[in-house]
């Protein structure tokens, strides 16, 4: 267990709560008793509910901490478990909280930089610290900051900074001069920067990937000559693999040192052409069905299985009489009625929480204006399957109005409640 761990037993965290219970209790018994008190009076009662309101802050505090520290250990222990490449005996391999790298001395970069990439990345707002700094770590000493400065070339993240925003230790550690590769500026705020973002959607879709990314090391590359000799890759490599069952998957992608030229998702191979190319053996861990699985195919449609489907976002439908289109149902949250629109996306999530089958209408992720969910549970009551269905229809749903994080939604637990337009129009 890591240094300073935090952990709570089930009969601490139901003492918690009853000590915020308790204490809502008692704030609001002393409101409620404070008729008819002097001025000096009521100023104590204030600064005595401050001061619990101040404690039961701390106390959550406290628990965000441990909830951070539990999640990095999660995520060191299934990066160890799963994504470790095949270690060489001279290798000098570097265990940070949220990222496991293998430091080349001779290049002064990693070899590899395996992390997890978790839902986490769609709710964390910890915001980039710019600390670049040597890595503590490194035995040998790493690359400084007047190893790149006027070079021309960016400190290039292979692990980004922007998948650790959910936690300001793992976010500050991507800073490490070990975590740095120097990049043309034109690959490493564009097309590098949008394959990092797809990523980041492909997390929040399968709940969790691993990627493991890194430059292609050999011994003619040109250098930098600053305080230390750092080595220009001409390539990078990035893996991205999905290891739980029964979605397993795997791609690889591989992009020049310099501009995109083409889509991004052009630039995507199997993990097997990357093994060859580095002579580095990723996933040794696994069965041999599964590294047959994710090593030898570059099929991007599955991961972009909306691809296949070619919708695009599509304008709200002209109101109606009885009905809400996708602008309309913001402002009557809270109420039952009928929201129409097009179905662009929907994602059976088989692995998530419940089982949820989420639809959006209109808007795809990260820009949706509503959303119906149908869970596990429900989908005994539809006839069809819901994501593979409602794609591309123009439907009507009724039930009521929730929202979350300020977008409309809607539970459906019954193909009673979805009506197909087209069908609407023949009655």
């Amino acid at each position: 267990m890591p240094h300073g761990f935090i952990t709570f037993t089930f009969g601490q965290i139901i003492s918690m709560k009853k000590i915020f219970l308790l204490a809502g209790l008692a704030i609001q018994l002393s409101v409620s008793n404070s008729q008819n008190k002097t001025i000096s009076e009521l100023m104590g009662q204030i600064k005595g509910i401050e001061t619990e309101i101040d404690e039961m802050y701390a106390m959550i505090d406290t628990f965000q901490l441990g909830l951070e520290k539990l999640k990095l250990q999660y995520c060191h222990t299934k990066i160890e478990k799963y994504g470790l490449p095949k270690i060489g005996e001279n290798e000098q391999i570097i265990h940070h909280q949220a990222m496991i790298l293998s430091y080349n001395e001779q290049h002064e970069q990693a070899n590899w930089v395996a992390h997890l990439v978790t839902r986490d990345v769609e709710s964390g707002n910890v915001s980039r610290t710019n600390d670049f700094r040597a890595d503590p770590l490194v035995k040998t000493g790493t690359a400084a900051k007047d190893d790149y400065w006027y070079s021309g070339y960016d400190r290039g993240h292979l692990a980004p900074s922007a998948d650790f925003r959910w936690s300001q230790t793992a976010l500050s550690e991507s800073y490490f001069y070990s975590n740095m590769s120097p990049q043309r500026p034109e690959l490493n705020r564009e097309g590098w920067a949008q394959l990092e973002n797809k990523i980041r959607d492909w997390a929040v879709a399968n709940e969790e990937i691993l990627v493991v990314t890194g430059p292609v090391l050999h011994d003619s590359l040109p250098v930098i000559k600053g305080t230390n000799t750092v080595s220009v890759p001409q390539l990078y490599y990035k893996i991205v693999v999905d290891y739980t069952m029964p979605e397993i998957k795997g791609i690889g992608f591989i992009f020049p040192n310099g501009p995109c030229n083409t889509n991004i998702l052009a630039y995507a191979v199997s993990i097997d052409s990357i093994q060859k190319l580095t002579g580095i053996d990723f996933f040794h861990q696994l069965s041999e069905f599964e590294q047959h699985t994710i090593e030898d195919t570059s099929n991007i449609l599955l991961w972009e299985k909306t691809m296949a489907t070619n919708i695009q976002d599509t304008e709200p439908l002209s109101s109606k009489k009885g009905q809400w289109n996708t602008v309309e149902v913001k402002e009557n949250i809270g109420k039952k009625g009928k929201v129409c629109g097009t179905v662009v996306a929907t994602k059976y999530h088989i692995k998530g929480q419940g089982s949820p089958t989420f639809v959006n209408l209109d808007r795809k992720f990260p820009n949706q204006v509503f959303s119906f969910t149908i869970w596990e549970s429900d989908r005994k009551n539809f006839s069809y399957e819901p994501e593979k269905e409602l794609l591309g229809k123009q439907v009507c749903v009724t039930g009521k109005i929730g929202e979350y994080k300020g977008t409309p939604k809607m539970e459906i637990d019954n193909e009673k409640q979805v009506e197909f337009l087209e069908d609407l129009k023949e009655k």
